[in-house]
């Protein structure tokens, strides 16, 4: 049997006050946290007043509500800064795979665009025309139209006129970078939250993406999930595409998605 660690009783009971707050995301008054965390506000009063000194909690002199203080705010920059979008979403997708038994992949903004860096499997064998490493063309499939859609416009026009996608799988040199249809097109991905593809640019092939948000609201990956037409259901309102917005959803949050408006 492994020995528990000793620790140190009175630190964890204070820290309950630290979790209702972080669990609120808003200014509170003590008698509200305290009953948050479960005391007296007698007894949660010192522990407001230690975690005030250390900078882990600040009060408002003039409301007498406690919010996050310095300390609390740099310790969670350096959690956020620390976490890798990629290791947190290997998992997930593996998951995906398994659930929605169709191929996952996982792609980042690299120097020649939307690159894949991961890809999962189905347990049935499916031709793919894409593998790590890959590169995607931003217009023509559902992963470069999730990028295309929630990134900045600059960036997006940029990448266009540039063509820096041009050895992307699907690229088409005689595209229109800017027209009314792709403008329309990238306006129904921001609506819907997801991107698709629908046997084009791979024929045979259906595939959604979804774009995944760090802490400051920008993309940091985007997920696609892809299958064959025959078994790949692209309806909108698919099982396939509500498991693949769960998915993004939830990694979005891991990576602090929200937070920061939260806290304003």
């Amino acid at each position: 049997m492994t020995r528990e660690s000793r620790g140190i009783q009175s630190i964890e009971v204070g820290g309950e006050l630290l979790r209702a707050l972080a669990r609120s995301g808003e200014p509170m008054m003590l008698r509200d946290l305290a009953r948050e965390a479960g005391m007296p506000p007698a007894k949660a009063h010192p522990y407001l007043v230690s975690f005030s000194r250390i900078g882990l909690i600040e009060q408002d002199e003039t409301t007498g509500r406690y919010e996050i203080g310095a300390l609390a705010l740099e310790l969670g920059l350096i959690s956020l800064r620390r976490q890798s979008a990629v290791r947190i979403a290997t998992p997930k997708i593996a998951a995906l795979a398994d659930s929605i038994n169709h191929a996952v992949s996982l792609s980042v903004w690299g120097t020649h665009g939307a690159t894949v860096v991961r890809l999962e499997e189905p347990s049935h064998p499916v031709h793919i025309a894409m593998r790590v490493g890959s590169v995607v063309a931003l217009l023509e499939t559902a992963t470069g139209r999730a990028f295309a859609a929630f990134m900045p416009p600059n960036a997006v026009k940029t990448a266009l006129e540039s063509g820096l996608d041009r050895l992307g799988v699907g690229y088409n040199p005689k595209r229109e970078t800017i027209s009314a249809k792709n403008t329309e097109m990238l306006a129904e991905v921001q609506s819907r939250g997801l991107a698709r593809a629908i046997g084009d640019p791979l024929p045979g092939v259906n595939a959604f993406a979804a774009p995944v948000f760090d802490h400051a609201g920008h993309v940091a990956l985007v997920i696609t999930a892809m299958g064959p037409e025959g078994t790949f259901d692209a309806g909108w309102d698919s099982a396939i595409a509500a498991a693949l917005r769960d998915c993004a959803g939830e990694i979005s949050r891991q990576l602090g998605h929200g937070t920061a408006r939260k806290a304003e």
